[in-house]
Order: C-alpha cells, then structure tokens, then sequence
C-alpha cells in the first residue's frame, strides 16, 4: 500500500471514529412525581388537573409524552398516582415550571387543584425523584402494545444497593448485558434510570411494558435463563439489596 493510500486510509478511520464519538446521544433526565392521598374525592381533583391542566402545559412547553400510571391494586392508607415526565436535560425542570407560572391556559384550568383551600388540600404530601438514564438506553421509549391500557401491566422496578459503588456496578451490569437481553426479548422498557435524587439512595429504577399479566409473565421466564448466563459472573455479586416491584396500569389520558 502506498504512502498516499496509508494516508487516505487513515483519514476515513479517523472520520469513521469521529461520526461514532459524536453520535452518541446524550442522556435524557427523568422526573417521577408521586401524589399521595387517601380520598375518592383527591383522586378525581389530581386526575382532572394532570388531565386538563398539567399535562397539555408540559405539552406547550415542549415535552411530548408524559406518563400516568396507578398502581393495579391501590394501598388504601396511602393511594398513589405516579407521573414520569422526561427532560432532555436537566435544567428543563425549571424551565417547565417558569413557562406554566406564565401559561393562563394552566392556571385556568388548574384552579380546583392550584387553589384549593388549606383543609381540603386534594393530595397529603408530592414525592420526588430525579432520575439519568443509563448510557444503554439515553432516551425514553414508548410502548408498543395492543391491549386498551386498563389491561396492561407495567412493572416499575426500584433497586437499592448497600453502597454507591454496588450501585453504579449494577448499572454497569444493565449497561453491559441487561439491557440488551430486556431488548431482545421485546420487554418493551419505557426508561432505565440511576436514581440521582430521592429518599432512598443509592437506587436504580426501570419500567417494563406488557399487554397483560400472562405476557408478563411469559415474558420473565424467558428473561430467566439469559440471567442466569450473567448473574454468577463474580464482579457482579451483591449489588442489589432490596428489591422493590410495583404493578401499574396507564391511566386513560396517560401519554405513555
């Protein structure tokens, strides 16, 4: 090979290289809001405003899919509503509440729940979480189902781990090889998350989509086989602590 095609060679490697670096996406930011309350009559009020409030306002702000989802079956001393709202990038969160402070529509329509009084307040407390996502999957994703969303089963997983460090190899874990067994065995995840805000650290979350709960399940014992190839590897040993799994359903105005 001549000095010229050496060259010439080294030129579209390099170029090759460079388009790879620069095509990696950056990670979007995901929030989960949490509403707590106890009452028919505080479901109905937060229903109505993310319906008719809250999510066109994050629409108008530039945020397309917004999820809703409550859990299949409800605790009664403390039911939930779970809202995940991704960012593509993290100053967006203040932003989103700047542009709906500004937004008449917002206001307008979210008067019963934005200006309820003291003693009727229509949630006892908000729970957030600030969420990255894992460098296997930077970007949110939406489901590809069939079933009406009363019939689906979406299992939002929170791992916790004793230390940071069992942490981040348990990411490193989904990065490597979880990720890719979830994707090709169409476990239709919507995120993967490292919890970077929250009251319980160090944790890592995930949601996974079926059409019901018998696709769920078939979809898990296949998982387990493929598991099984990864989770004796000694550098993955002890990196999960607890174990947390909830069974939600979207709600009907529910984006995702």
């Amino acid at each position: 090979m001549s000095s010229l095609n050496k060259i010439l060679l080294s030129i579209v490697v390099l170029i090759v290289l460079t388009t790879h670096v620069f095509a990696v996406k950056p990670a979007f930011y995901y929030q989960i809001k949490i509403y707590h309350f106890k009452t028919a009559a505080q479901e109905n009020t937060i229903d109505a405003y993310l319906k008719s409030a809250y999510l066109p306002a994050l629409h108008r702000s530039g945020i397309k899919d917004v999820g809703v989802f409550k859990p299949i079956l409800q605790d009664t001393s403390d039911r939930v509503i779970y809202v995940f709202i991704p960012l593509k990038k993290l100053i967006d969160l203040d932003k989103t509440q700047v542009s709906m402070g500004k937004d008449g529509a917002y206001v307008e329509s979210g008067k019963p729940y934005l200006e309820a009084p003291y003693n009727d307040a229509p949630y006892t407390r908000i729970e957030s979480i600030l969420l990255k996502a894992f460098a296997a999957m930077p970007e949110y994703a939406l489901p590809k189902l069939t079933t009406p969303k009363n019939e689906r089963v979406y299992e939002l997983r929170s791992y916790e781990a004793s230390t940071e460090g069992l942490s981040l190899n348990k990411i490193e874990m989904f990065n490597d090889y979880e990720v890719d067994i979830f994707s090709k065995l169409n476990f239709n995840a919507v995120f993967y998350g490292q919890v970077i805000s929250g009251s319980k650290m160090p944790n890592l979350m995930y949601l996974t989509t079926f059409n019901n709960k018998a696709d769920r399940d078939s979809h898990w014992a296949a998982f387990g086989p493929e598991y099984k190839k990864i989770s004796g590897l000694p550098q993955y040993q002890h990196n999960v602590s607890k174990n947390v799994t909830l069974f939600l359903y979207p709600a009907d105005y529910s984006d995702i």
